[in-house]
């Protein structure tokens, strides 16, 4: 898996040129960026009009297909499953489960390409419909390897139950006969039916022995000059021995009788039984694994593993795992006979046949189009405990690596990144890593989406993402004018500095509009008012309206002065704050004490002069806006009016 016997295959983007024209491209989690420069590769002085288009290039188109996300959507399921039984997968129960959630893999990949296949039918453009019929038989090579391999390496066949999955394997991929015996059996005459002994044919070489004799029955009644040859080869078929299921016989006791059941047949053929009907002599010869008479049927065989599996059923029933490469490899030799070479499908059978799983997962890496089939067979044969020695160069085993690209193809897609979240999360090694960088590229277009990508880092305490997040939306959120859910955002990112920014806004808009917005939010702060003195401000200010509101002037008028007095309130703000003490001023009853009246002179003093800190601005603009000076000889007076009646009030309270 380290190194690539091939070069990688070339991809050519329509309209673009490189040996003209100077590239420059991007990569992103899922795509590539690609655009063409200003200048020319040979670095004339000139500028070559650039290509007004940008191109982008997805590593793995088939996370767009509507009918292949329902198998990424249904495989997830599985695959968490898988994680979380891993646990309790002990002994024999550990293999049944292990045989169970590789069928249930398998049934998704057919109910996708039988899915795929009815679209393919229904498709009005030739174009399209070749499109959906070669995802067809994409997904159909899947599910044969992936069988193959749950054959091979998760039941982990011995020797005569081993035939039975394969005869299982290649009944399930070859499957025309059906329709054939189908069209075969419809007809008023099925023993004068052009494709009757073709049919026959098929099923002596898929093993189908029953429904061969009932074929022959027919062709008996039909035609009773053979009927004696057709009861003959019917019992031989009847009588041929296989190791089902639920007999218990030993393999010593099923190879006996099988090579008594083999010298009668060649009887039978020596004694010339069948010479006057070549196609129930030919039929024989099937039975007895003449190879010559195989290869005569190539058509009727399709393929090199079928014609493998029909020799080793009448050659050697009993053929142990061990073995199995040496007939795969001759199979594969004789079937192809030098007229071609193998296809990368034949190269992963092969490899499988092989026992050679780390050459299964390279094949398919290379050959398939997308992750998905390489990572989650790989994971399955990781919980079978076939790939704990092999571990790759650049620092995590093989079976994280695949999950990472995989879960890395999914973050390039809309809504499937949520499924690529669970696969991150099972790499021990890299996932968290991978999983942050990834997060922080998914575009937040709506604040449900944002509320999902939050809620799975606030689960798994990513911090960082959790605050970036949080001040993203915030900054949305004061660009829209929301400023309620600009604040509530900077709260949860924890950001002081955004928070002050948020309540100099809500401060700005109560200078002009007299009233507060988002009232509910700044009453129920509680402890975050505490981010930042702005916000501090801003909730203590809001408990003065409430306080005022309430009619507890003297609690109002303490909390005002404190927010002057202890520097939170911001100068720009003094004027509002000591305006807002005015009508507790003018109260009947006195509010602000002798001292409190001082403390508010000062406070009026020093923003007037510009005493305090950078408040020379102000104090400039006090001076030249009348308004300002007006409001600050009201102030004046009603201090100075305050102060009188409180010293004549503390006066006679002393005195009393």
């Amino acid at each position: 898996m380290e190194e690539l016997d091939c070069e990688p295959a070339v991809t050519w983007i329509p309209g673009v040129n490189s040996k003209k024209k100077q590239m420059c491209f991007d990569w992103g989690p899922g795509e590539m960026l690609l655009c063409e420069t200003s200048f020319n590769k040979k670095e004339k002085s000139e500028k070559v009009p650039s290509c007004p288009f940008i191109y982008i290039i997805r590593k793995d188109v088939d996370v767009y297909s509507q009918i292949l996300r329902k198998l990424f959507n249904e495989s997830h399921g599985i695959f968490v499953g898988l994680q979380r039984i891993e646990e309790e997968l002990t002994g024999k129960s550990r293999k049944a489960q292990l045989v169970r959630v590789s069928k249930n893999y398998r049934s998704v990949i057919r109910a996708c390409m039988e899915e795929m296949h009815q679209v393919a039918l229904a498709a009005k453009d030739p174009a399209s419909g070749r499109q959906f019929s070669s995802q067809v038989s994409i997904l159909s090579a899947m599910e044969l390897i992936w069988n193959l391999c749950e054959i091979l390496f998760i039941e982990v066949a011995p020797a005569g139950p081993l035939l039975l999955h394969l005869l299982d394997w290649v009944r399930l991929h070859v499957c025309e006969v059906d329709s054939l015996s189908a069209d075969v059996l419809g007809s008023e005459n099925p023993s004068k039916h052009e494709s009757f002994w073709n049919l026959v044919t098929v099923l002596v070489l898929q093993g189908r022995l029953d429904e061969a004799r009932q074929m022959l029955s027919k062709e008996a009644d039909a035609n009773p000059p053979s009927a004696s040859m057709c009861r003959i080869l019917g019992d031989l078929m009847r009588t041929m021995p296989i190791l089902s299921p639920g007999n218990t016989q030993t393999l010593t006791e099923l190879e006996l009788k099988w090579q008594h059941w083999r010298e009668e047949c060649e009887r039978h053929l020596l004694d010339s039984t069948f010479a006057a009907n070549p196609r129930l002599e030919s039929l024989c010869k099937i039975m007895l694994g003449d190879e010559a008479t195989l290869l005569e049927h190539k058509e009727l065989l399709s393929n090199w593993y079928h014609f493998l599996v029909t020799r080793l059923l009448y050659s050697n029933p009993t053929v142990k795992p061990i073995d199995l490469h040496f007939y795969a490899q001759s199979s594969l030799d004789m079937f192809l006979g030098g007229e071609s070479s193998p296809e990368p499908l034949d190269n992963i059978l092969m490899a499988a046949f092989e026992f050679d799983i780390h050459q299964v997962i390279k094949e398919c890496s290379i050959a398939l189009s997308n992750w998905w089939f390489v990572a989650h067979l790989t994971d399955l044969l990781d919980h079978c405990r076939l790939l704990q020695s092999h571990n790759l160069y650049f620092g995590s085993n093989m079976r994280e690596f695949l999950l990472l690209e995989y879960a890395s193809g999914l973050f390039a897609h809309h809504s499937l990144w949520q499924l690529g979240v669970d696969y991150f999360d099972h790499c021990p090694e890299l996932g968290r890593v991978s999983l942050e960088l990834h997060i922080e590229r998914i575009p937040l277009n709506t604040e449900q989406k944002a509320l999902k990508v939050l809620r799975i880092c606030e689960q798994r305490q990513m911090t960082e993402q959790v605050r970036s997040i949080c001040k993203i939306l915030a900054m949305k959120a004061v660009r829209n004018n929301r400023l309620g859910s600009a604040l509530s955002w900077s709260i949860r990112a924890k950001d002081a500095a955004f928070a002050t920014l948020v309540s100099d806004r809500f401060l700005r808009d109560y200078c002009e509009r007299g009233c507060f917005s988002d009232l509910d939010l700044i009453d129920n702060l509680g402890p975050a008012m505490m981010l930042s003195d702005r916000l501090t401000f801003l909730g203590k200010y809001r408990e003065f309206h409430r306080l005022y509101g309430e009619k507890r002037f003297g609690d109002a008028a303490s909390l005002l002065l404190s927010l002057m007095t202890s520097q939170i309130a911001p100068r720009s703000f003094w004027m509002t704050l000591l305006t807002d003490a005015l009508p507790l001023l003018e109260q009947k009853q006195v509010i602000f004490s002798a001292e409190q009246t001082y403390e508010l002179m000062r406070c009026l003093e020093d923003l007037a002069s510009g005493k305090a800190g950078c408040g020379e601005p102000e104090a400039q603009r006090l001076q030249d806006d009348d308004i300002e000076t007006t409001k600050v000889e009201m102030l004046r007076l009603a201090l100075a009016r305050n102060l009188a009646r409180a010293i004549i009030r503390e006066g006679s309270l002393e005195g009393s």
